[in-house]
This record gives C-alpha cells, sequence and structure tokens, in this order.
C-alpha cells in the first residue's frame, strides 16, 4: 500500500510537472507586452489596465506596471522609440515636446467635456494626430481620461471670470506648456512638487493649486483650502500607445484584439471617473468647501485668445481648432 502511495504521488507529480512545463511553454511562446504607467495600483486606471491583461491572456502576456516602477515618468516615449517598452500611458504634453502640432490637445479649454475629446479622436482630427505619432514611432490606441482639471483656493474671494484670478498664485506643473496654461486663465503659475503641495496651501506659500477633483480628494487638499471653482478648463487625459514596430509584428487578428480590450477597459474607466467625479462635488460640499461654476465662456474666449496669440498656435495645423471646436455640441 505504502509503495503504491509512493509511486501514485510519484506519478502525480510527473504529470503536474508536465503540465507546468508545457504551460511554460506556451507563456513563453506568448509575446511578451510590457505596460508602463506613472498611476498607482489602486487608480481606477490600474484596474483598467488589469482588466486589458487578462482580456488579452490567450494571444499576449501583457506586464502591467504602475507607479513608474519600470519606466520613470515621462520617459515612456523614449521607451518605446528604442525599443525599451511595448506599451506605455504617454502625457499629450510628452507627446508635444516631439511633436509641437500636438500641444493643441494640451490647450485650454479645447474640449468642453470627454465626450468632446472622444469624438475628436473619432474624427478626422483625430486620425491626423494619430498619423502624427506614427511617424515618430507609436500607435495610438487610445486617450485615457483621468478628469478635468479645476481650481482649487485657499482665499475665500468669488471667481466669476479669469480677471478674478490676477494676482493669485497657481501652483501648475512645472514645464512652459503647463506654466503658461496658468497663465491663460488669468492666474500667475509657479512650479512646485506634487508631495509639497498641501504644505504649500497650508502655509500660505501658494494660494491656489488646479487638479482633477479625485487628485485633490487623494491629496487632502481640501483639508487647506476655502473652495474650488470648476473652471473645467483642461479635460485630462492621457495616451496609451503601443509601438510601431510591436503593432505592426501582430497579426490582424491580435490586433484587433488588442483594441478591443483596450476600448472596454477604457470605457468603464472613463464612466468610473465621472462617476466619482459627481460624487466628490457633494463630498466637498459637505466639508464645508464653496463648490461652483464661473463663467465659463470668459474663461473660455479669455484662454483661446491668449492661445492664438502664443508661439505654441505657430505649430497648430490650419483649421484644426476650428475642426475641433466645431465637434463640441
Amino acid at each position: 500500500m505504502e509503495l503504491f502511495k509512493r509511486r501514485t504521488v510519484t506519478v502525480a507529480a510527473l504529470a503536474m510537472s508536465a503540465v507546468l512545463g508545457a504551460s511554460a511553454v506556451s507563456a513563453q511562446e506568448r509575446p511578451v507586452l510590457r505596460l508602463s504607467s506613472v498611476v498607482s495600483d489602486n487608480d481606477i486606471r490600474a484596474e483598467a489596465f488589469a482588466k486589458i491583461s487578462e482580456a488579452v491572456a490567450d494571444q499576449f502576456d501583457l506586464q502591467v506596471f504602475n507607479g513608474a516602477t519600470l519606466v520613470a515618468q515621462g520617459s515612456e516615449l523614449t521607451a518605446i522609440q528604442r525599443g525599451n517598452l511595448e506599451v506605455g500611458l504617454i502625457a499629450p504634453q510628452t507627446l508635444a515636446e516631439q511633436l509641437p502640432a500636438w500641444s493643441i490637445v494640451t490647450s485650454a479649454y479645447l474640449f468642453d467635456d470627454v465626450d468632446h475629446l472622444e469624438r475628436t479622436f473619432d474624427s478626422e482630427v483625430g486620425e491626423q494626430l494619430v498619423a502624427m505619432a506614427e511617424e515618430i514611432g507609436v500607435h495610438v490606441l487610445a486617450p485615457v481620461y483621468f478628469g478635468t482639471r479645476q481650481v482649487n483656493l485657499v482665499p475665500d474671494l468669488e471667481v466669476q471670470t479669469p480677471e478674478d484670478l490676477d494676482g493669485i498664485t497657481l501652483r501648475m506643473p512645472g514645464g512652459d506648456a503647463w506654466q503658461f496654461l496658468g497663465e491663460a486663465i488669468g492666474a500667475n503659475p509657479t512650479p512646485l512638487a506634487y508631495a509639497e503641495v498641501y504644505t504649500a496651501l497650508q502655509t500660505g506659500a501658494i494660494d491656489g493649486q488646479d487638479n482633477p477633483l479625485p487628485n485633490d480628494y487623494n491629496m487632502k487638499f481640501y483639508e487647506v483650502t476655502s473652495q474650488i471653482v470648476m473652471t473645467g478648463h483642461l479635460v485630462g487625459f492621457d495616451v496609451l500607445a503601443v509601438g510601431n514596430d510591436v503593432w505592426n509584428n501582430m497579426t490582424p487578428e491580435q490586433q484587433e484584439l488588442l483594441q478591443s480590450a483596450v476600448d472596454t477597459a477604457i470605457e468603464e474607466s472613463t464612466k468610473r471617473h465621472l462617476a466619482r467625479e459627481e460624487e466628490l462635488v457633494q463630498f466637498f460640499k459637505d466639508e464645508g468647501l464653496k463648490v461652483y461654476e464661473p463663467d465659463r465662456a470668459a474663461f473660455r474666449e479669455y484662454a483661446q485668445a491668449r492661445y492664438l496669440e502664443s508661439e505654441f498656435a505657430e505649430s497648430w495645423p490650419d483649421g484644426m481648432l476650428e475642426a475641433i471646436n466645431a465637434l463640441a455640441e
């Protein structure tokens, strides 16, 4: 009996080894796609990336690296171009560094909302933007919405027009494009590391900051500010992209599988972000903050005029701004 048990265990172990060996071979045969993003593992977008990985598992070994653990923030594009990364979540500001025409999608009040953003990428304008990206080695899979930026202030003043932000020291991310965005909504922008914003608000070193509502919540900025002005000056999105060589080496069926998985996951992610933003408006009001919408038409007119007078607009393709504006509802 004991001998039989040992033999049975041995046979079972050998069978299991064979299965594991076959699985390992199968896994090795699948192309490895590494996806790098800066989002945290508990971010809605991280959940979307995990769902994409699951949906394509039969054809790809899609490995997700969040929190910039694989590739440093801002270097995703060059990593793809050098063949050191297959898939990346790329900020449009990063694309604009190599494709100045892309600066148009980083400008204030270009998009009314996420629907306007999606209609643009589904239009001829979107095809033009995607074609530009392919010229520098990346194939755009989808714009990935993560929230609309609003102005969050310490001073208890009424803001209705850009003139009301005159003299307000507003923290903005570093870089010329971000700093100009602050100017384009009437404020006095200043760069500051994200991790230092809470203390700067608390001590009065800055008057305010701008971010999507989920960021305000996650960083607890509501604890040291008095109001959120729903300027909606920038519909925040990044671009999920894959290297041209990687994409072109896929079969049509693999391309369709990956694109379908991305479309489904990002659509759900967008819906969840919108629902979260709506919930947070009430949360901030309950916390005692004033939350209100200013004269957005005045902000939009002011901002677009500033951009059209800037060096950024010199690189915008003729008629693109008008075409995007025409897609608004």
